[in-house]
C-alpha cells in the first residue's frame, strides 16, 4: 500500500517537517555530485555497525584508521539525511510529509525535532545491535520516520489514510483506518526483520530492525512530548445577543 494523504488537517505550518524534507533532498543531490568519492563518504557518514565493535576500519584508499568517539557519534545523525537512490528518498519523504505534519502539530516544532532525531538514533542503535558484524553502511531517514509513524498511531488511530493498493495490473485507490495501515506496516517490518537475522551480515538490503527500533521509540516517547489534543467547541447561536458564542 502506498499512502497518498490522510484526513487530519494540520493547524500549524509544519516548519520542521518541510525543513527536514528539504535537507534530505539537498543531501541526496550532494551525494549524486560526489561521483566515485561517494563510497568513501558513506563509510564516514553512514552507520557501519562493525565500527562500533572495532578499534580500526579500512579507509577507501585501503589504509587503516583508528575509530574515535566522533567517528561513532556523528554518523548517528548524518546517516538519517543520506539515501541510496531516488526511490529511497522519494518514498521516505512521502511518508514524512503525510504523517509528520500532524505529529509536529501536536508536539510543537522544537519537541518534534528533538523527537525525530532521537527516533533516528534509536533506529540506528537497533540496527547496530542486530547486525554487529556488518561492514555495510546503513543510511536513510526511514528509522526516524518510523518513529513518526509510531507516534501517529498513538495520536490519531482513528484517522483515515488514502492509499494506492496495487492488485496485479490494476491499481485501486481506497481509504483505510490509520491503525490498520500502520499496524500492517509494522507487522510487515517485523516479519522481514526476523527473516533477515539469518542473512549474511555483509550483504545490503533493507534495515528492517532500524524501522522496528524507530517505531518502538516513537510509541514510547510520544506521550512524553505530545501536547493534549485541542478540542474545538461547536458554535452556538444566541438569538438574544445576535452573535455566535
Amino acid at each position: 500500500m502506498i499512502p497518498l494523504r490522510d484526513n487530519i488537517p494540520s493547524r500549524t505550518f509544519p516548519f520542521v517537517t518541510v525543513t527536514l524534507i528539504v535537507i534530505n533532498v539537498l543531501a541526496f543531490i550532494f551525494e549524486l555530485m560526489l561521483g566515485p568519492k561517494l563510497n568513501g563518504f558513506l563509510r564516514e557518514f553512514a552507520v557501519v555497525p562493525r565500527h562500533f565493535f572495532s578499534d580500526y576500519y579500512i579507509t577507501a584508499s585501503g589504509g587503516l584508521r583508528h575509530i574515535g568517539l566522533a567517528d561513532l557519534i556523528l554518523p548517528l545523525f548524518t546517516s538519517m539525511f543520506l539515501h541510496g537512490g531516488w526511490a529511497h528518498v522519494i518514498g521516505n519523504m512521502l511518508y514524512l510529509w503525510i504523517f509528520g505534519d500532524n505529529v509536529e502539530d501536536r508536539m510543537g516544532h522544537v519537541k518534534y525535532l528533538f523527537f525525530y532525531l532521537l527516533c533516528g538514533m534509536a533506529a540506528s542503535g537497533a540496527h547496530i545491535l542486530t547486525n554487529q558484524e556488518s561492514r555495510v553502511p546503513s543510511l536513510g531517514a526511514s528509522g526516524a520516520i518510523a518513529g513518526v509513524l509510531g507516534a501517529y498511531l498513538i495520536l490519531y488511530p482513528k484517522a483515515r489514510v488514502l492509499v494506492v493498493l496495487p492488485l496485479f495490473i490494476f491499481w485501486q485507490i481506497i481509504e483505510v483506518p490509520a491503525f490498520f495501515f500502520l499496524g500492517f506496516w509494522i507487522v510487515q517490518q517485523f516479519i522481514y526483520g526476523v527473516g533477515s537475522l539469518s542473512e549474511s551480515a555483509q550483504t545490503g538490503g533493507v534495515a528492517w530492525w532500524a524501522h522496528i527500533g524507530g517505531f518502538a521509540a516513537g510509541l514510547l516517547m510520544v506521550k512524553l512530548l505530545a501536547r493534549p489534543e485541542r478540542r474545538v467547541l461547536p458554535e452556538v447561536w444566541d438569538p438574544d445577543e445576535y452573535r455566535y458564542r
